[in-house]
């Protein structure tokens, strides 16, 4: 699933189409039309990679008790400000009691949208939640945070990296809630583990290859 097509996001994919077997891309309606976006596609037609674009409302199954909600974009695209991230896909991984938010780069504007769709009715609520833009302070606003009351959160963000990602408020924000805080830069790679019952506890450890384990049992 590519959540969107800016090169931090998707620079890799035309690689790994050519690199393992992939079987299907998951994407979303383009609002604008990137040269990211045409060397995936150019890629995944070569190899012979299915393309399926969703919208809001879809749901991708996994196997019968796995799925993905698609919560964004919806097929109308109205966001014309900062189009790529605020279109990105909004999905909700789904495994019994455990649920994961994923956002891609959306910013304000996007969040206040989703909320007008779904307040209210427990569809974004999440026991993670994947930051939204690295941690910016263009999103993550207080109204989102109460709608997904996450009790993990988790950002994807590069060591000293020239933007100052995350920002501290959005981390003390995330705390403030609650919310244990994970990120990229301090802990490496993430790695969830949920039982096969889908609980959770609030344990973890660091392995050598500092390779961030939350466990779940």
């Amino acid at each position: 699933m590519i959540s969107h097509f800016d090169s931090d996001h998707s620079e890799k994919a035309v690689e790994i189409i050519e690199t393992l077997k992939v079987k299907n891309i998951i994407i979303s309606k383009q609002a604008e039309i990137s040269e990211q976006f045409e060397n995936t596609i150019k890629a995944a037609k070569d190899n012979n990679v299915n393309i399926i674009i969703v919208k809001a409302g879809d749901i991708i199954k996994i196997d019968k008790e796995t799925y993905f909600q698609v919560l964004w974009p919806k097929e109308e695209q109205k966001i014309t400000e900062n189009a790529l991230n605020n279109n990105s896909i909004v999905a909700k991984f789904i495994y019994k009691d455990f649920s994961m938010l994923f956002t891609g780069d959306i910013e304000k504007t996007a969040e206040k949208a989703i909320l007008e769709e779904y307040r209210d009715s427990n569809i974004l609520k999440a026991t993670a939640l994947k930051i939204a833009h690295h941690g910016s302070n263009t999103s993550t606003t207080e109204e989102f945070l109460k709608e997904v009351e996450p009790q993990i959160s988790v950002i994807g963000v590069g060591k000293n990296n020239k933007f100052g990602h995350p920002s501290k408020n959005i981390v003390e924000r995330l705390k403030s809630y609650g919310s244990m805080v994970y990120r990229t830069d301090l802990h490496g790679e993430i790695t969830i583990k949920v039982t096969k019952k889908g609980k959770i506890k609030t344990n973890y450890h660091i392995r050598k290859n500092m390779y961030r384990i939350v466990e779940f049992g």
